[in-house]
């Protein structure tokens, strides 16, 4: 897999609100984005400040529970994996389990 815009858990990155806010420094789009977030993650604590991504494995700034709190990321980065698509366990990986209703994120991880 080449397409450094799917995400490690097989979302495309390119696709992703807080990746559009940043590359056209949209802070209309920042205060949406936050919004849906805290409200599907039951927080207060993601502001349009800390909306900053470019991508998942994309060279550049990136949200941080993305760079830094992510398990599918440090889990599959850590193994050296250019996506969970190279895991051999990713059929059974509980870590994927919210991402299998999305198809889009199951095609790109061959599932």
């Amino acid at each position: 897999m080449t397409n450094r815009l799917i995400a490690y858990c097989g979302l495309d990155c390119e696709a992703c609100e807080a990746r559009k806010a940043t590359l056209t420094n949209d802070d209309g789009l920042r205060k949406e984005v936050s919004r849906k977030w805290c409200e599907m993650n039951n927080t207060d604590q993601i502001t349009p400040e800390t909306i900053n991504c470019i991508g998942c494995r994309a060279d550049g700034i990136k949200f941080a529970y993305c760079d830094s709190m992510c398990p599918i990321r440090k889990c599959a980065a850590g193994k050296g994996y250019e996506t969970c698509a190279d895991c051999p366990d990713k059929g059974g990986c509980e870590m994927l389990v919210p991402f299998l209703g999305n198809e889009e994120a199951k095609n790109n991880l061959g599932l």
